[in-house]
């Protein structure tokens, strides 16, 4: 099923991401996790992509075995930086032979040694990946979007124009990089809706159960941390197993004003934790009727 038919069916949607092995040697345990997260019947998953392809295969791979196996809807992300058009075309032949519908179509973060030189790029931007995959036909297309703005944005009036772009292009949803505070989705939805950009929007969140692994993410991608999160990070981060279960209140609480407040998609980062995602859907069952 493509992705656009899930978003305007008319109910509330929890969907996960999970993301394939960097080698050989971890695919049975990553496929083993993938597998549990599927069967607590998300309403779709992702499957995040190496940018170059660099985890590619796997990608691909991991994405058969749940569409396969668990009958799951399933969204391939594809990346082109550092890629040739030939080589974009032959992966969007194997997502469909696979039985993909959806394809995450990104830049992808610009690598310190890319395979390419950066001459040989077929592509700079998203959009023009999306345009690719447009003219292919038969995929249901998503972008990511920035709620707090891209890093690389010179201002939030380019940001969105760039991502009226991407609509433009064939992008039919966003999802937004992570976030903590939601008074920053909201402002960045009015925004969004002011511009005229109108596609379904999917809050993305992650639940925090890893204090180390947060701070190093928050240096990456330059995402707010409020004083209530600080907080939690500072009186529970050095506790495992006290950090996993504030860190999931604390994605529950927000995917519930979310939902209360009107935005119906969430998108929840698992960090392929199947505890994570089974307690968040446990949490939230009764909302969204299951």
């Amino acid at each position: 099923m493509k992705v656009s038919q899930i978003l305007h069916s008319g109910v509330p949607t929890l969907s996960f991401e999970v993301f394939p092995p960097k080698t050989s040697d971890s695919i049975d345990k990553v496929r083993s996790a993938t597998e549990e997260i599927a069967e607590l019947h998300p309403s779709f998953m992702s499957v995040t992509y190496g940018a170059g392809g660099g985890t590619g295969h796997y990608t691909l791979e991991i994405a058969e075995n749940l569409i396969r196996k668990k009958n799951v809807p399933l969204l391939a992300h594809l990346t082109c930086v550092d890629s040739t058009r030939e080589g974009i075309l032959s992966r969007l032949g194997e997502f469909r032979a696979a039985g993909v519908e959806n394809i995450m179509a990104l830049r992808g973060d610009i690598p310190k040694e890319p395979r390419l030189p950066r001459e040989n790029w077929a592509y700079a931007h998203a959009n023009e990946l999306m345009r690719e995959v447009r003219d292919y036909g038969g995929f249901c297309i998503g972008g990511a979007c920035y709620p707090e703005t891209h890093p690389e944005s010179l201002s939030r009036r380019d940001d969105i124009a760039y991502l009226k772009e991407k609509v433009d292009c064939g992008c039919e949803f966003l999802t937004t990089q992570m976030f903590f505070d939601n008074n920053i989705l909201f402002n960045f939805m009015y925004h969004l809706r002011e511009a005229g950009v109108n596609v379904p929007v999917l809050a993305g969140i992650m639940p925090v159960t890893n204090a180390v692994q947060i701070r190093r993410i928050m240096q990456i991608s330059g995402t707010q941390l409020p004083q209530r999160f600080k907080a939690l990070l500072d009186r529970f981060g050095s506790d495992p197993e006290a950090m996993m279960q504030a860190g999931i209140a604390y994605a529950t609480d927000q995917i519930i004003d979310l939902y209360a407040n009107g935005v119906e998609h969430v998108h929840v980062y698992t960090m392929n934790k199947p505890v994570v995602a089974r307690k968040l859907t446990e949490n939230l069952s009764a909302i969204l009727g299951k």
